[in-house]
């Protein structure tokens, strides 16, 4: 008995060990190739990628070139862009300069003014621009393209996974948005019956043609990329100039609009410096230069274009908590996003927070600086500071701290322990309270409602019967982008909407000045040279202009006077 069971128990044994080792190893190499897909994915398998965000380095830096006429060029001259977190060179990037901006003056100007299409002409382009949408929302979708997306936003601009996931989600949102008919739809014109038969007035929206975009660091991805397809849709052939220390996100991505089907001659791609773009844009003066960026640049842009300029400059964003205090942890959560998430770096970032006497007596200030106190480089929601040195950030803070009554709230240290080059400000996330009334005063208005584009916020407190200085304060302001006013006080609601103008305004008890999706218009109002993004009625606003155009067929009566007059 024993001998038959064990012979059985052997054979079996073997048996089953030569069918199903071969099984489960075919299982395991299954199991680790889906884990390897879970991590990044080579950008060999990217067909558009000329370079991997992941392995970038110091010791094998990636070459940008030109877009020029429909080709990739280089320049006589490169420069070199820096990890903005230790240093490292990651990028050879041509400097164009001299008679080599003559080129791009003169494939601009191929472009006619009545655009590359429109209703008349080309049509059909408006068609091939929501196909190229919508493969670049399809490719987008994809788990590795979205993953490497991330990683080239955060090597350039670096941002927390969340914050940098965002904006790839909101870039493609918005080519999803504008897949199909929907370049055609945004281009919808309306007709006006005439005062006869055969006359019919029509109202379009025209192309400008021959266009400039120059866009900023903040976000790489996200606003050059959804104005440089507001622009295309439309009927223009778009110069383009990124942020230096960004260019590696905008080389990349127009090589992907390319592989999704965008004629590579749309758009020149130019890689130099300020004065350099000046030059350019003074010898080719394109119809509209769309500028995002800082109201000093912008400022000279539109002389140099003589006011052809639409504009999303600088955003000294303002919060007013009001009377009802509800939901003190989301109200300080946001805050805390708003203030400092991409160490303070957008336009939209919270710079002074008007906090009414109720919510003074609350945990608030307690809970916004336990949030700040958990930022850190180590995951990025805290980070180096692009456009600011650690100097210029210091001494700001001084300055306030000499004004009566102020005080360092939390933060003002610099931060320690990491390597980012010394070109960069690398700060602790930080409040400065000033009393209302001091800021008012004329000596001290134009230091405490100056923006500091990172990690930096004012704090300031009001009584209720108080409400008009801080009217006051939100009036004397220059620059009018964001604003949240956090209430549920219909009343209270009523009387800050009807004396500010600011042209994105979020309300409620939830409100937010920053984190604006594609879903809804962002610009600044109370200047004609605004420009908005995201929606239809800013790509229109932009990139088109309006055309007239009135149809009379006749007939003509047969006892027509002829009088003349």
């Amino acid at each position: 008995f024993f001998f038959f069971f064990f012979f059985f128990f052997f054979f079996f044994f073997f048996y089953f060990l030569q069918r199903m080792l071969p099984l489960a190893a075919t299982r395991l190499r299954l199991f680790s190739s889906r884990s390897r897909s879970s991590g990044h994915r080579s950008c060999s398998s990217l067909a558009w990628a000329t370079f991997d965000p992941f392995t970038l380095s110091g010791k094998s830096p990636a070459r940008l070139q030109n877009l020029l006429g429909g080709s990739w060029v280089n320049a006589e001259q490169t420069s070199t862009v820096v990890d903005p977190l230790n240093g490292e060179t990651l990028l050879t990037v041509p400097e164009t300069k001299g008679k080599e901006l003559d080129a791009f003056a003169k494939s601009l100007n191929s472009c006619p003014k009545s655009g590359l299409h429109n209703v008349f002409k080309n049509p059909e382009r408006y068609v091939m621009y929501g196909e190229v949408c919508r493969k670049a929302a399809q490719e987008m979708n994809k788990p590795e393209v979205a993953r490497h997306m991330r990683k080239l936003i955060q090597r350039f601009m670096p941002k927390s996974d969340v914050q940098a996931d965002y904006e790839v989600k909101v870039t493609r949102d918005f080519f999803t948005n504008f897949s199909g008919d929907n370049p055609r739809f945004t281009a919808q014109g309306f007709s006006v019956s005439g005062d006869r038969s055969g006359q019919v007035s029509h109202g379009l929206r025209w192309p400008f043609g021959p266009v400039a975009l120059i866009s900023p660091f903040n976000f790489p991805m996200e606003i050059p990329f959804l104005q440089l397809l507001g622009a295309l849709m439309m009927g223009n052939k778009v110069l383009m100039k990124s942020a230096s220390a960004t260019v590696g996100v905008t080389e990349q991505m127009i090589r992907f609009l390319i592989s999704c089907g965008m004629p590579p001659a749309d758009v020149d791609l130019i890689h130099c410096g300020g004065r350099a773009m000046g030059d350019l844009l003074g010898a080719a003066q394109p119809r509209v230069l769309q500028f995002t960026g800082s109201s000093g640049v912008a400022h000279k842009l539109v002389q140099l274009l003589n006011g052809k300029v639409r504009v999303e400059d600088a955003g000294f964003d303002w919060k007013i908590l009001g009377p009802d205090v509800l939901e003190i942890d989301y109200v300080a959560w946001q805050s805390d996003q708003d203030a400092y998430a991409c160490a303070g770096q957008k336009c939209s970032a919270q710079s002074i927070m008007f906090v009414h006497e109720n919510w003074a007596k609350s945990r608030l200030y307690q809970q916004l600086a336990y949030l700040a106190s958990k930022r850190n480089i180590g995951n990025l929601t805290n980070g180096p500071i692009l456009s600011h040195t650690n100097d210029e950030l210091l001494s700001h803070i001084e300055a306030l701290r000499k004004i009566p009554g102020s005080r360092v709230m939390f933060g003002g240290n610099i931060l320690t322990g990491h390597q980012i080059p010394s070109c960069y400000g690398a700060i602790e996330p930080t409040a400065v309270f000033v009393p209302l009334r001091e800021i008012l005063k004329p000596e001290n208005f134009q230091l405490c409602t100056t923006e500091i584009f990172g990690p930096f916020q004012i704090i300031t407190e009001y009584k209720h019967e108080e409400l008009p200085l801080v009217l006051e304060c939100t009036e004397r302001m220059e620059a009018h982008l964001t604003a949240a006013i956090v209430s549920n006080d219909k009343q209270f609601l009523n009387q800050v909407y009807g004396n500010t103008v600011n042209g994105t305004t979020y309300t409620g008890i939830r409100a937010r000045t920053t984190g604006a999706p594609q879903n809804h218009w962002f610009g600044p109002a109370g200047d004609p040279r605004g420009a908005g993004i995201g929606t239809r009625e800013s790509i229109r606003l932009v990139w088109t202009c309006h055309r007239e155009m009135i149809e009379d067929f006749g007939p003509v009566p047969a006892d027509f006077p002829y009088t003349q007059s």
